[in-house]
C-alpha cells in the first residue's frame, strides 16, 4: 500500500496559492502597513482552501482512505 505523502496535483497547487497569500498579506504589513494588500492576502487563504477541494473533486487529488467503522 504506497502513500502519496500529498504529492499531488491538488496539493501542489493548494500549497503554493496559500504561500502566495502569506507572502502577499506578509508584504502588506511590511510596506506599510498596507491593509488593503494584507485583506488581499487573507482573501487568498479560503480561495486555496477551495481550489484544492475542487482540484481533488476532479480526480487530481489523493484518494480519502477508507473508514473504520
Amino acid at each position: 500500500m504506497a502513500s502519496e505523502h500529498g504529492s499531488t496535483p491538488a496539493a501542489w497547487t493548494t500549497v503554493v496559492i496559500v504561500f502566495i497569500a502569506f507572502l502577499v498579506g506578509g508584504i502588506g504589513l511590511v510596506i506599510g502597513p498596507n491593509w488593503v494588500v494584507f485583506w488581499i492576502g487573507v482573501a487568498l487563504l479560503p480561495i486555496g482552501a477551495l481550489v484544492g477541494k475542487v482540484m481533488q473533486a476532479m480526480g487530481m487529488g489523493a484518494e480519502s482512505p477508507p473508514q473504520r467503522g
